[in-house]
């Protein structure tokens, strides 16, 4: 078999006419030859940053989509199911990715869970990250999101790094903000990367004391035009990821945005692809071909290098996407969960209260990070509610695991005026999360997650939705095309009910993600990630 057109070849910054011959799905030979295809022929495009979970998809069927975009391979944190299922949920991954054309590198959790101040369904602890890491499907330590850990030398995180440095596989690293001698310590325990940088300063400095740099661009996060500038300066050394990515935003585009975006602004086209195809296979050591002879045919055709339209994709040389088609079958899997908690009662989220003040998240558009507020107080029958006018809601987090009282707190910027929205896709231990103008709102709408045992849903005062996610209660068993549309259709119920966000769902999913300051909200209660403990609702 042999693919005609314009070669890339990246590491000599070079385009050519010529043939790219393969064989048992191997790069036989390239050669430069005269042809009339105008398209261009390149490696895959690899993601270095992805929880697959989040897309709402298992992996065979994540894969439909991303090869429709030149994505070939990922490198996939598999902690969200982890954190609900342990070492099963991380096989479930493996096994399902295994039965399609496409090639996902899973890591070893390293924080399961998250921290010790909230509820997962799972433990995984040194000893099984050693178990994980003799594995060879497993091609890391995922990120090291305990960065204290890090930093104050907790002896669990510090074996658990020896045991992936004992087996020659790298650490990824999680540390948004973290500067000076702080970084200087996370950086010489052995963690090679981090995709938290949020400012160009933060970034700048990780690369100058040697971390790899990965530029996220996800459906909350969004950190590229703050990061991209670095680039070209520092191409060697940088990655695209994705992070967390929904399906209704997965159906439109993936890595190939990311280049289009960069080259739209003169950032040279072999820097942009030497950072979206060949450093995550480089650092990782995957086995992902380059265009090489020797090599893997993981290569794709697109239609130009300035919006990288995929034409074809190609993944061991079987032809898996062409021109609108997608040549990846169904596979069957059952569906596993860990979902116990009861219905809840309206009285579950009352907080009696006579304070005039209360802490308050602030979320902020495109960031995982938040600020804390104190904003007044508004009581009703000695009940703290939401204030709508000011744009102040309650929100909570129940144990999905255990049946517990529901933590309460407030949130800012989500601009509900009526209704609630919910979720059982909370970060990282996947309890229910939700928002919304009153209590009612509330309870109905955490019940109808309780009572499809996961899902992600919106209530109004006369319509109830719900986007039910059978596995593990954070991914659907439907198609991408299936569940990208329902989620899409309930991203517009929620902005309808009057949120501003551009992706209300996966911002709310992070308000429990206790690792990224500021003020978060865990099922055990309100937590100060500055200073790692928790802090109380009123102000006094």
């Amino acid at each position: 078999m042999k693919i005609q057109g314009n070669i890339v070849d990246i590491p000599n910054s070079r385009i050519f006419k010529g043939e790219v011959h393969i064989e048992d799905g191997k790069i036989t030979s390239v050669v430069e030859k005269d042809n009339s295809n105008n398209h261009f022929i390149l490696p895959g495009f690899v993601d270095a940053h992805i929880h697959i979970e989040s897309s709402m998809l298992v992996p065979s069927e994540f894969a439909k989509l991303a090869v429709q975009h030149g994505s070939v391979a990922t490198v996939s944190d598999p902690h969200e199911i982890a954190n609900v299922l342990g070492v099963a949920g991380v096989e479930f991954m493996i096994e399902n990715g295994k039965q399609v054309p496409f090639k996902f590198h899973f890591g070893a959790p390293s924080c399961v869970p998250a921290t010790s101040f909230e509820s997962a369904g799972a433990v995984i602890d040194s000893e099984g990250i050693k178990l994980l890491m003799e594995n060879p499907d497993i091609k890391y330590l995922a990120e090291m999101m305990n960065y204290p850990g890090v930093l104050f030398d907790d002896e669990e995180v510090l074996k658990k790094i020896a045991h992936a440095k004992a087996n020659n596989k790298p650490v990824d690293g999680h540390a948004p903000g973290v500067r000076g001698e702080d970084i200087s310590k996370y950086i010489a325990a052995g963690i090679s990367t981090d995709h938290e940088c949020f400012t160009y300063e933060e970034a700048l400095e990780k690369l100058q004391k040697g971390m790899k740099i990965l530029i996220r661009e996800g459906s909350a996060a969004k950190n590229f035009e703050a990061l991209i500038d670095l680039l070209p300066e520092h191409f060697e050394n940088m990655m695209f990821c994705s992070d967390d990515k929904h399906p209704d935003d997965l159906i439109i585009d993936h890595i190939n945005k990311l280049c289009a975006r960069a080259v739209a602004k003169d950032i040279d086209v072999f820097k942009v692809l030497q950072a979206a195809c060949i450093n995550p296979v480089k650092h990782y050591n995957l086995d992902v071909g380059l265009l090489q002879i020797g090599d893997a045919a993981d290569c794709i055709v697109v239609e130009d290098l300035k919006d990288f339209k995929t034409l074809q994709t190609y993944v061991d040389g079987e032809l898996v996407y062409d021109f609108g088609k997608v040549h990846i079958k169904d596979v069957i899997f059952e569906n596993l969960n860990n979902f116990h908690t009861e219905k809840k009662e309206v009285t579950d989220f009352r907080i009696d209260s006579s304070a005039e003040k209360i802490r308050v998240i602030e979320a902020l558009e495109g960031q995982l990070v938040t600020n804390e507020l104190v904003e007044e107080a508004t009581i009703e029958n000695g009940n703290l509610v939401s204030n709508i006018e000011n744009d102040v809601l309650k929100m909570t987090v129940v144990n999905r695991y255990n049946n517990d009282k529901p933590a309460v707190a407030f949130i800012k910027n989500f601009g509900l005026k009526e209704g609630a929205i919910a979720s059982s896709v909370g970060h990282d231990s996947h309890n229910i999360i939700a928002v919304g103008v009153s209590d009612e709102a509330i309870c109905k709408a955490v019940n109808l997650i309780i009572e499809n045992k996961g899902g992600i849903c919106a209530v109004s005062n006369s319509e109830e939705k719900i986007v039910p996610l059978p596995v593990a209660g954070i991914m659907s068993d439907q198609d991408g095309e299936t569940i990208g549309k329902a989620y899409a259709t309930l991203d517009t119920m929620a902005k309808q009910l009057g949120s501003a966000l551009h992706a209300p769902y996966m911002t709310l999913s992070f308000m429990a993600l206790l690792v990224i300051p500021s003020l978060k909200l865990s099922d055990k209660g309100l937590f100060d990630g500055n200073t790692f403990q928790f802090t109380s609702l009123e102000k006094i």
